[in-house]
């Protein structure tokens, strides 16, 4: 992981996402953040704390919630740099997860994820979560459909609180 602060520009949130919904009481409020790698290659950054209602086995994040944490950061990729609602989201066509380490509850926690190759109607993403240390805990890599949100859902993002919130101190 890259050892540099990085320049972060905040992404939107949801109210009621489960992973990101701002508003959601079992939801694990993940902020994301647009940011660039040691390479200069634009990335998605997510950081988050579990709680106990995350959790699978005592004292550890259950597998499907670190597995949803990555598919969006993943999926957020293709919004980088986007103001305001975005014309096209990515919804997920298949994911790839790897368990590697542990990944404990009440610890800061953070995940990237990136475009690893993009076409017309498709994209592909590969993403991360990282221990404090800097370690692996969770690799993931998907292939994501480019969508218009209309397709995808009912609502405007207006309406499902789709801003950026200010984060908590």
């Amino acid at each position: 992981m890259n050892a540099r602060q990085p320049t972060l520009n905040k992404q939107p949130n949801s109210r009621c996402c489960f992973i990101c919904g701002v508003e959601n009481v079992a939801g694990v409020h993940v902020r994301f953040y647009e940011t660039v790698d040691e390479t200069g290659r634009p990335e998605i950054l997510a950081r988050f704390t579990g709680q106990p209602i995350h959790q699978g086995y005592p004292g550890r994040m259950h597998g499907g919630v670190l597995t949803g944490i990555l598919d969006e950061t993943m999926g957020r990729a293709i919004n980088y740099g986007v103001e305001g609602a975005p014309a096209v989201w990515g919804v997920t066509a298949a994911l790839e997860v790897r368990f590697h380490q542990p990944v404990p509850l009440g610890v800061a926690l953070t995940a990237r994820g990136r475009i690893t190759k993009e076409g017309r109607r498709l994209f592909q993403g590969s993403g991360e979560i990282y221990l404090p240390d800097g370690t692996v805990a969770v690799s993931a890599q998907g292939k994501f459909m480019k969508m218009p949100l209309e397709a995808i859902a009912e609502e405007e993002p207006e309406t499902l609180g789709w801003r950026v919130y200010p984060d908590e101190p």
